[in-house]
């Protein structure tokens, strides 16, 4: 036991590490955007983080569709029906870029407005029209390098996706730094060359990552789409994380409103909180999610659910084990940590809270994330929006609502509900994993495509 539990362990690690590092660069790139937006002026800032709010809906439709990707490409790996493998992977990209244009048409056309309906002052709404206008023109490319980098881990190739987007983080933080402030005799474009910055990285994902599909860079290839029963399975087992990702988004507009009811430096202080989350533990959990999907959904293709099963838990156990231990530490050095984000002294008490709460809550946080990937690997992607969202309703925003402000507890009512949030997320999706039909609905699709080892 011990050995097949390190051998999972090695395997997760060799899938897991490659993501970890091309999402520690994505995060590394999206520090230095607000680095250098922050010393044009205020309203830069306040105008690059209101076009993000819309900028996020495009990401989390893409990851849908990149869900709906890996779940197909690693079971038709496993179970070695390489040509539905490579129709499934080229039918995804092309429905993710054909979706991205409405919201392409939408950016460029209604950028300004958008961010003067969440009540923006002109100046910030013609700012960050610009910006949302910029990147969302892009909205297809990022879709395509979404779906395309999901379909090449989802044959284990998790170095490919690696080289391209380190590149194009590098680029991106490049372009920033140059076009943003005018270096080396650019044009100083301020907001607009981040902008630009950033869809220039997006293009350029899409299109290494096409080249990569197209030759023989990758196991992978392109081919014409022509089975409409994978395009149902596609759809069927994206929709859902489509609107997980859709549901989560929406969420954020009542749950900072409730937070600025509290005051402006609690709401500050929760940004604070997670972002200093999401630097340290968010590569590693994005990474066992990966991990999780590929092994999974190859040993479902290889028609053995036992070891499907035993690789989700095994991973668990890893993901508990590190991300658990980076988390402790946080919540123990928040305090000094948070000082480096927050001079306020307000702000600081209750950023370092917050981090706190995300720290002593990250083993189920991850927990939720490998059993997340695990249950996408299985083509299960219903019961982790079910998770998602009825913890949001009723615990992130309900909760907190109850408590914070009915009951008048103030910002206490949002540490607890946040911290029950994860709470039940990875305890919905711990019962679904443990006892549900996930190993019965993969091989149901498998042969309904055709990929059964057998055939």
């Amino acid at each position: 036991m011990r050995e097949r539990l390190l051998s999972v362990w090695r395997r997760v690690l060799s899938l897991s590490w490659p993501v970890m590092v091309e999402q520690t660069t994505r995060t590394l790139m999206r520090t230095v955007d607000i680095v250098v937006t922050a010393l044009f002026s205020p309203v830069a800032v306040a105008a690059i983080g209101l076009a993000d709010l819309y900028a996020r809906f495009p990401l989390w439709v893409g990851l849908g569709m990149g869900s709906g990707a890996i779940a197909l490409s690693s079971q038709d790996t496993g179970s070695g029906a390489t040509a539905n493998r490579d129709e499934a992977i080229s039918q995804a990209l092309v429905v993710g870029a054909v979706v991205g244009v409405p919201f392409a048409v939408l950016g460029v056309s209604f950028g300004r407005p958008a961010i003067a309906l969440l009540g923006a002052p002109a100046e910030v709404a013609r700012v960050g029209g610009r910006y949302l206008a910029i990147v969302l023109a892009t909205a297809p490319a990022r879709h395509v390098g979404l779906i395309a980098a999901r379909s090449l881990q989802g044959t284990g190739d998790t170095r490919t996706p690696m080289y391209v987007n380190i590149v194009a983080n590098g680029l991106n933080i490049a372009g920033s730094v140059i076009l943003g402030l005018g270096l080396f005799g650019a044009p100083r474009l301020a907001v607009v060359g981040v902008g630009i910055s950033t869809a220039t990285a997006n293009v350029f994902t899409a299109t290494m990552l096409l080249v990569a599909l197209a030759t023989d860079w990758a196991d992978a290839n392109l081919t014409r789409p022509r089975d409409l029963v994978i395009t149902s399975q596609l759809l069927r087992v994206s929709a859902p994380s489509v609107a997980e990702g859709l549901a989560s988004t929406l969420a954020e507009f009542p749950l900072n409103a409730i937070l600025l009811g509290f005051g402006t430096e609690i709401n500050a202080a929760f940004h604070i909180g997670r972002r200093l989350y999401q630097q340290v533990t968010g590569p590693l959990s994005r990474g066992f999610y990966v991990g999780a999907s590929v092994l999974v959904g190859q040993s479902l293709g290889e028609s053995d659910p036992a070891e499907a099963r035993f690789r989700g838990w095994a991973t668990v156990a890893l993901g508990a084990l590190t991300v658990g231990s980076v988390g402790a530490l946080l919540a123990v050095a928040a305090e000094p940590v948070v000082s480096a984000f927050a001079d306020d002294a307000t702000t600081a008490r209750h950023a370092t809270n917050f981090a706190r709460v995300y720290g002593l809550t990250a083993p189920f946080l991850v927990t939720f994330a490998v059993l997340q990937g695990s249950l996408a690997g299985a083509s299960e992607t219903r019961l982790p929006f079910l998770a998602r969202t009825s913890g949001m309703a009723l615990f992130m925003l309900g909760f907190t609502y109850l408590v914070g402000v009915v009951l008048g507890y103030g910002v206490v009512g949002a540490y607890a509900g946040i911290g029950l949030t994860f709470v039940w997320m990875a305890l919905v999706v711990t019962v679904g994993f443990y006892g549900g039909g996930w190993a019965e609905r993969a091989a149901s699709m498998l042969e309904e495509r055709g990929s059964l080892p057998s055939e």
